[in-house]
Protein backbone atom coordinates (compact mmCIF):
# COMPACT_ATOMS: atom_id res chain seq x y z
CA UNK A 1 0.00 0.00 0.00
CA UNK A 2 1.19 3.42 -0.97
CA UNK A 3 1.78 6.37 1.06
CA UNK A 4 -1.48 8.81 0.49
CA UNK A 5 -0.20 12.40 0.37
CA UNK A 6 3.75 11.30 0.56
CA UNK A 7 6.21 13.81 -0.33
CA UNK A 8 7.04 15.31 -3.72
CA UNK A 9 2.94 13.25 -4.44
CA UNK A 10 -0.16 14.71 -5.60
CA UNK A 11 -1.50 16.49 -2.21
CA UNK A 12 2.36 16.08 -0.93
CA UNK A 13 2.90 19.35 -0.61
CA UNK A 14 1.36 22.42 1.17
CA UNK A 15 -1.18 24.28 -0.62
CA UNK A 16 0.44 28.14 -1.13
CA UNK A 17 -2.65 29.53 0.88
CA UNK A 18 -1.13 27.33 3.93
CA UNK A 19 2.13 27.83 3.67
CA UNK A 20 3.61 27.76 7.37
CA UNK A 21 4.84 31.20 8.34
CA UNK A 22 8.64 31.99 9.71
CA UNK A 23 8.23 31.19 13.05
CA UNK A 24 5.64 28.59 13.27
CA UNK A 25 6.21 25.21 14.49
CA UNK A 26 6.15 21.91 11.57
CA UNK A 27 4.89 18.77 12.97
CA UNK A 28 6.50 16.18 9.96
CA UNK A 29 5.70 13.11 8.47
CA UNK A 30 3.70 10.54 10.08
CA UNK A 31 2.60 6.29 9.25
CA UNK A 32 -0.26 6.36 7.87
CA UNK A 33 -3.47 7.94 7.49
CA UNK A 34 -3.67 9.91 11.15
CA UNK A 35 -1.77 13.17 12.07
CA UNK A 36 -0.60 11.90 15.77
CA UNK A 37 0.72 8.19 13.84
CA UNK A 38 4.66 8.38 14.57
CA UNK A 39 4.79 12.40 15.43
CA UNK A 40 5.17 14.62 18.34
CA UNK A 41 1.47 16.27 17.48
CA UNK A 42 0.46 15.79 20.83
CA UNK A 43 3.57 16.46 22.47
CA UNK A 44 3.43 20.21 20.75
CA UNK A 45 0.01 20.99 21.53
CA UNK A 46 0.72 20.15 25.21
CA UNK A 47 3.46 21.69 25.32
CA UNK A 48 2.18 24.74 23.34
CA UNK A 49 -1.03 24.79 25.40
CA UNK A 50 -3.49 24.04 22.42
CA UNK A 51 -6.13 21.88 23.37
CA UNK A 52 -8.53 22.81 20.84
CA UNK A 53 -8.01 21.49 16.68
CA UNK A 54 -9.90 22.44 13.61
CA UNK A 55 -9.43 19.55 11.04
CA UNK A 56 -9.57 20.69 7.29
CA UNK A 57 -8.34 18.52 4.02
CA UNK A 58 -7.79 15.73 2.51
CA UNK A 59 -9.68 12.58 2.99
CA UNK A 60 -12.71 12.75 4.98
CA UNK A 61 -12.97 8.77 6.07
CA UNK A 62 -8.97 8.33 6.32
CA UNK A 63 -7.02 10.95 7.69
CA UNK A 64 -9.91 13.57 9.00
CA UNK A 65 -11.49 10.51 10.80
CA UNK A 66 -8.86 8.87 12.34
CA UNK A 67 -6.92 11.98 13.66
CA UNK A 68 -10.29 13.25 15.21
CA UNK A 69 -9.98 9.98 17.06
CA UNK A 70 -6.72 10.21 18.19
CA UNK A 71 -7.26 14.01 18.94
CA UNK A 72 -10.47 12.85 21.29
CA UNK A 73 -9.15 10.61 22.69
CA UNK A 74 -5.78 12.17 23.89
CA UNK A 75 -8.16 14.98 25.25
CA UNK A 76 -8.58 17.52 22.49
CA UNK A 77 -11.08 19.61 21.78
CA UNK A 78 -11.90 18.63 17.95
CA UNK A 79 -13.83 21.06 15.80
CA UNK A 80 -14.49 19.73 11.96
CA UNK A 81 -15.00 22.08 8.85
CA UNK A 82 -17.67 21.28 6.38
CA UNK A 83 -17.01 22.40 2.85
CA UNK A 84 -13.55 22.41 3.85
CA UNK A 85 -13.13 18.53 3.99
CA UNK A 86 -13.38 16.64 0.99
CA UNK A 87 -13.18 13.01 -0.10
CA UNK A 88 -13.13 10.53 -3.11
CA UNK A 89 -16.96 9.56 -2.91
CA UNK A 90 -20.02 10.95 -1.08
CA UNK A 91 -20.20 8.11 1.03
CA UNK A 92 -17.03 8.71 2.38
CA UNK A 93 -18.02 12.01 3.74
CA UNK A 94 -21.19 10.57 5.02
CA UNK A 95 -19.15 7.99 6.90
CA UNK A 96 -17.22 11.13 8.24
CA UNK A 97 -19.99 13.62 9.15
CA UNK A 98 -23.07 11.08 9.52
CA UNK A 99 -21.86 8.05 11.51
CA UNK A 100 -17.97 9.30 12.70
CA UNK A 101 -18.43 12.66 14.22
CA UNK A 102 -21.10 12.57 16.51
CA UNK A 103 -19.14 10.03 18.88
CA UNK A 104 -15.68 11.98 18.30
CA UNK A 105 -16.38 15.40 17.33
CA UNK A 106 -17.42 18.98 19.56
CA UNK A 107 -18.40 21.09 16.89
CA UNK A 108 -18.73 20.51 12.72
CA UNK A 109 -18.55 24.49 11.26
CA UNK A 110 -19.37 25.30 8.01
CA UNK A 111 -17.22 27.02 6.17
CA UNK A 112 -18.99 30.31 5.92
CA UNK A 113 -19.54 29.93 9.81
CA UNK A 114 -16.33 29.23 10.61
CA UNK A 115 -14.59 32.39 8.35
CA UNK A 116 -17.49 34.47 10.01
CA UNK A 117 -16.01 33.68 13.75
CA UNK A 118 -11.96 34.44 12.52
CA UNK A 119 -12.43 38.31 13.20
CA UNK A 120 -12.98 38.21 17.31
CA UNK A 121 -10.17 35.48 17.17
CA UNK A 122 -7.98 36.80 15.23
CA UNK A 123 -7.93 40.06 17.69
CA UNK A 124 -6.94 37.31 20.52
CA UNK A 125 -3.01 37.26 20.93
CA UNK A 126 -3.36 33.24 21.58
CA UNK A 127 -4.69 33.05 18.17
CA UNK A 128 -0.67 33.99 16.96
CA UNK A 129 0.20 30.53 17.44
CA UNK A 130 -0.41 28.25 14.68
CA UNK A 131 0.73 24.73 14.57
CA UNK A 132 0.75 22.52 11.36
CA UNK A 133 1.41 19.33 10.09
CA UNK A 134 3.54 18.99 6.84
CA UNK A 135 2.00 17.03 3.67
CA UNK A 136 -1.38 17.11 5.63
CA UNK A 137 -4.42 18.61 7.01
CA UNK A 138 -4.51 19.91 10.45
CA UNK A 139 -3.77 23.23 11.74
CA UNK A 140 -4.32 24.25 15.48
CA UNK A 141 -4.12 27.62 17.50
CA UNK A 142 -2.96 28.22 21.44
CA UNK A 143 -6.28 28.29 23.42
Amino acid sequence: MGQVFAAGAWGGEFHPDFRPREGELRVYEHWSAGGFDNTDLDFLLKQHHVSRIVLIGMRANTCIDTTVRFAQELGHHVTLVKGAIAAFRPEEMQATFEVNAPAHVHAVLTAEEFISALPHAATSPASKSRLHRHHGCLAAKRT
